[in-house]
């Protein structure tokens, strides 16, 4: 998987999601092939897409986008 793939992927699903979702719900539901997410990928969600993670319960943390990313790399070719 290319990291454009990645990227894709998890804004598309965060977008359905606009509560959040932690990794492992996000491994699952696109069959990442990914234990961990890439430290150098996240970073790079968080300054593509706004990629934004907060405390969720217990330990996990939850990853979303804020609503004006929804349009974020759609119709640049």
């Amino acid at each position: 998987m290319r990291y454009v793939q990645f990227r894709e992927a998890i804004q598309s699903e965060l977008q359905r999601n606009p509560d959040g979702l932690t990794w492992i719900q996000l491994q699952q539901r696109l069959d990442l092939p990914y234990d961990r997410p890439c430290a150098t990928w996240t970073n790079r969600l968080e300054q593509e897409i706004g990629l934004l993670r907060r405390k969720g319960s217990g330990r996990s943390l939850l990853w979303c986008v804020p609503r004006r990313a929804t349009h974020s790399h759609r119709g640049a070719r």
